[in-house]
């Protein structure tokens, strides 16, 4: 038999790659298995999780909004405390996220109370539970359950959960709130430890991951299963977005469309499942095929649906994520009524669920290239469901109503859905959701009408005759030749070379049905077709060469025209070519596709880091997925290359991009070029991204590398390191021009300490500023602090290292090449921003905020004492004043101070904005309480001195518009 011989080396090279990647996660797994008390695999839907989170882009498309509208005498208080004992119960939800050798494991964290935030109902409340829910989770170090309760009058509420799909399912939804509603009404009625409130101990996701892992040699006959049915498959050809639609702006974005569905038309439906011997389920994703069938003209169709684990009594109750997709494929060849179609689903559906236990994302990774199509869009990327009633937190005492939260993200290009039970006694309704990337609107309300004309016409005749494909739909016709040879038994596939200026070339693959000789065939051909159409030759193969997304790959066929060389490329090129080359063991020629090479998500995840790594450009493991080869991703860092050095020259000239907010002009000194900033995914760090953009400043920004994938799709470099890793800050130090170092661990004095130590080891040039606090005044005996004022005890711990971290720079400062340096003190910071929103609520002014929050009085110093308050600063001015602090080091120290709030109008103005009725309370204090306050936050009295502002930054920290406290506070506390 003649065989290719470059097909079989590329399919031996390929296994070696794989090979390498499983004994590589093998090895990680066993080292993560190796007991319950330590770190654990992920699970396989854990994996995919984390990888997409990895990638970038995916948003909020994988947040889990459970929202529901609480109408009584609600306690907040009682739902902490119910979630603090539903987290301590379940370890799923204090996990993290690591990494250890490019391989993901998962480490349970020691339980904390978990906070419920309440913000008062003002103006769109969507808006606000959209925005809560959308805000980023960091995996890597946690927490992955949020609490928010909105509060629309007294006894009028909306609580709303948001989780991390890695974390929970919609199974799990049922169990936490059935859990959560008994733990509450034992909260509410006074149970202080909530310990006995619920039977025995709950089973632990970990373990449903290790079980998992240890199976995974028993899935291997179950995994060739699905190698096998889904050879030569292809993803779902949706019609591309017309030209001028605007809808492929951003991959993801969801759109929704609705057709109400009269009650007889569901009950028609299920009559139709009962005859045919199927469930609702089976006869909407027939439905859903249907309607693909015609609006493409495909008969040989993948559709994916979800399967679950849960009718196992071992993870019924499990909370976490047991799902799974199950590839669905169906030839729809010679189906003209959709009863025969129904009938084909239901045994495919059937067939696939009998191996429903093996990870789609295995199946995904052994298909490799297959699993994608040329254009990146996954095998699976259509999908039908039935929605039941959404569950609520039904709460004791409380009247529940489910409330929903649309993030507008699409995790599959097209969805079709009935809704069978909307849990609001409206009507029925089939729903079509699609990626505006995938699809536009015209032909999504084209796709609902027929999905919702043929759902009518099936409930009244299940026999009902299937449109036939609309026109321009379906493949072109094939050769006259290669139709011949696919009717053959013999032949189990068949394809045409066409060869210039001469007659095809033939290539066949047996079927293993009777014998196979080329001969023989050439002879059959002669008797059927014209002497052109003859193939001048017919060969054998083991099996079609195909690119990324299954189509012949021509140029791969034996006597296929050898293509022109590639050219060398520049050294970017070669050095993305090495970097594919580590990895996947070989190396590739520069037009090589990724997938086609073996790769898949983490190998993509694990190259972006490499490059990252190396040439020190932002890059995603989602730029590797959509540009693919490496002549395509070389092109891509060398556009941003050339991005970073305009950027570069525009600083290093003088030149500046209009910033978004108006400038107060000033005499600047000549700017050097990339700044280092430390905690740039930080409160204070994401001002001063902001600030150094709008100045055309190139930044380079440390991140853990469990976050550099955040920072690089916003298109800054980023230095991947830790503040417990020295050696990644010195590195990250001796590369930048100047530095800002904003990150601190605020309850670990030690590791700030040797952080400062590593990062002014690395610095070598340049300015140096740093962000210290006003603690480090420590307790001065005097009421107004200037620059000159010299420190005093007591001091707290974070105070006396921000101190001890001040002298060590300023005694680098200038030598050995370095710049001037500045030791900015900062107070209380507010702005919009998460972490900072989270310091108000939970930090500083916490006391503040959950006594107002819980209606309790607020005690306050009698005013005979004097003025009792605390200093303040916006970010956005505060950003301002450290860039300029870049620009024109201080020398020494400046207080970065941008105002002073009194308690009682801070405490008033909070009271008002939460709607609250607490009181405040004047107490009388006596000398002693100066340092030991009794009552209050336990702060309070240690900040009644004001800070005078640095002189030479009051422009920088003059109030612009939005800026005042006041603003900014409201602000704070809407989203």
């Amino acid at each position: 038999m003649t065989t290719a011989s470059d097909t079989a080396r590329e399919a031996a090279l390929l296994r070696i790659a794989r090979q390498r990647q499983a004994a590589k996660r093998d090895g990680a797994a066993r080292e993560a298995a190796a007991g319950p008390a330590g770190p654990a695999p992920l699970s396989a839907a854990q994996r995919r999780m984390w990888l997409l989170d990895r990638l970038g882009g995916s948003g909020a498309a994988y947040h889990v909004p459970f929202a529901t509208r609480v109408r009584g005498p609600f306690d907040p208080r009682a739902l902490g405390r119910a979630l603090t004992a539903l987290v301590r119960r379940h370890e799923v939800l204090r996990t993290r996220y690591g990494q250890r050798d490019g391989e993901p494991y998962q480490e349970v964290t020691d339980a904390a109370p978990v906070p419920v935030e309440v913000v008062a109902a003002d103006g769109d409340v969507a808006g606000l539970l959209r925005e809560a829910a959308a805000r980023p989770f960091d995996l890597a170090g946690g927490p992955v359950l949020r609490a928010l309760a909105v509060r629309h009058a007294a006894e009028d509420h909306t609580v709303m959960l948001t989780l991390h799909h890695i974390a929970i399912d919609g199974g799990s939804l049922a169990v936490v709130a059935r859990e959560l509603s008994a733990l509450y009404g034992a909260a509410v009625d006074g149970d202080g430890t909530l310990s006995r409130t619920l039977p025995g101990p709950a089973p632990q996701y970990a373990d449903y991951a290790r079980r998992e892992h240890a199976a995974t040699d028993v899935l291997e006959s179950g995994l060739e299963y699905w190698l096998r049915r889904l050879a030569g498959a292809r993803p779902v050809p949706l019609p591309a977005p017309a030209a001028g639609s605007g809808a492929a702006a951003r991959r993801g974005e969801a759109a929704l469309l609705a057709e109400p569905l009269p009650p007889a038309v569901l009950e028609g439906l299920r009559a139709t499942g009962r005859e045919h011997r199927s469930t609702l389920f089976t006869v909407v994703l027939a439905a859903a095929y249907a309607t693909v069938l015609t609006a493409t003209g495909s008969t040989d169709l993948v559709l994916g649906c979800a399967g679950s684990h849960r009718d196992r009594a071992d993870v019924r109750d499990l909370v976490g994520l047991c799902v799974n997709t199950l590839p669905v494929r169906v030839d729809a060849r010679g189906a003209d009524a959709f009863g025969e179609l129904l009938d084909r689903v239901r045994d495919a559906l059937l067939e696939a669920q009998q191996h429903r236990d093996v990870p789609f994302d295995l199946i995904v990774e052994r298909l490799g290239a297959a699993a994608r199509g040329a254009d990146g869009h996954p095998l699976v990327d259509v999908t039908a469901d039935v929605l039941r009633a959404p569950v609520a937190l039904d709460l004791p005492g409380l009247v529940s109503e489910p409330v929903e939260v649309d993030l507008g993200r699409a995790k599959f290009g097209l969805g079709f859905y009935v809704e069978e039970d909307r849990g609001d006694g409206g009507p029925p309704r089939c729903l079509v959701q699609y990626d505006r990337a995938r699809l536009d609107e015209p032909t999504a309300r084209q796709l609902l009408r027929g999905f919702a004309d043929l759902l009518a016409a099936v409930a009244a005749d299940p026999g009902h005759t299937l449109a036939p494909p609309l026109p321009g739909t379906g493949a072109a016709a094939a050769h006259p030749a290669e139709l011949f040879l696919k009717e053959r038994p013999e032949v189990a596939e068949a394809v045409l070379l066409e060869v210039d200026g001469g007659r095809p070339l033939a290539y066949v693959v047996p079927s293993g049905v009777g014998t196979l000789e080329p001969m023989g065939l050439r002879a059959a051909l002669r008797s059927r077709l014209a002497p052109e159409l003859v193939p001048a030759a017919v060969t054998v193969l083991d099996a079609v060469p195909r690119t990324a997304d299954g189509a012949v790959d021509h140029g791969r066929l034996p006597g296929a025209p050898a293509a022109a060389p590639a050219d060398a490329g520049g050294a970017r090129e070669q050095a993305v070519l090495e970097a594919f080359a580590g990895l996947l063991g070989r190396r590739p020629a520069p037009d090589a596709d990724f997938f086609l090479l073996g790769g898949h998500s983490l190998l993509a995840v694990q190259l972006a880091d490499r490059l990252r790594e190396r040439l020190g450009l932002p890059l995603t493991g989602l730029d590797v997925m959509e540009h693919r080869s490496p002549r395509a991703i070389a092109a891509l860092l060398d556009a941003r290359d050339r991005e970073r050095a305009r950027a570069i020259a525009a600083v290093r000239t003088g030149a500046r991009p209009a910033a978004p907010a108006p400038a107060v002009p000033r005499t600047a000194a000549a700017r050097t070029g990339t700044v280092l900033v430390t905690g740039a995914t930080g409160g204070v760090g994401s001002f001063v991204l902001r600030e150094l953009a709008a100045r055309g400043i190139p930044v380079r920004a440390l991140a853990r590398p469990e976050s550099a994938h955040l920072l690089a799709a916003d298109g800054v470099e980023v230095a991947e390191g830790d503040l417990g890793d020295p050696d990644s800050l010195r590195a990250a130090a001796a590369g930048a021009d100047a530095v800002i170092h904003a990150a601190c661990t605020f309850t670990s004095p030690e590791v700030d300490l040797a952080a400062m130590r590593a990062v002014l080891d690395g610095w070598r040039r340049g300015a140096f500023v740093f962000v210290s606090s006003v603690d480090a005044y420590g307790q001065p005996p005097v009421t107004d602090v200037t620059e000159e004022t010299p420190p005093a005890g007591p001091f707290t711990a974070y105070g006396r290292a921000k101190l001890d971290c001040e002298r060590m720079l300023l005694e680098a400062a200038g030598s050995g090449g370095r710049g001037g340096a500045t030791v900015a003190r900062v107070p209380i910071v507010w702005g919009p921003h998460a972490r900072l929103r989270d310091q108000l609520r939970w930090g500083a002014t916490g006391q503040f905020f959950q006594a107002a929050r819980g209606g309790e009085p607020i005690e306050l110093p009698a005013r005979d004492r004097g003025w009792y308050g605390a200093p303040w600063v916006h970010g956005a001015a505060l950003a301002r004043a450290l860039v300029s602090c870049v620009e024109r080091p201080s020398g020494g120290v400046v207080n970065t101070v941008g105002g002073h709030v009194d308690w009682r109008d801070f405490a008033t103005e909070l009271i008002g904005l939460l709607g609250s009725s607490s009181e405040i309370h004047a107490k009388h204090a006596g000398p002693a309480d100066d340092l030991h306050p009794s009552s209050g936050p336990d702060f309070l009295l240690h900040h009644r001195r004001r800070y005078r502002p640095a002189a030479a930054l009051a422009e920088e920290l003059a109030e612009r518009p939005g800026e005042d406290w006041r603003s900014v506070l409201a602000a704070m506390l809407k989203h």
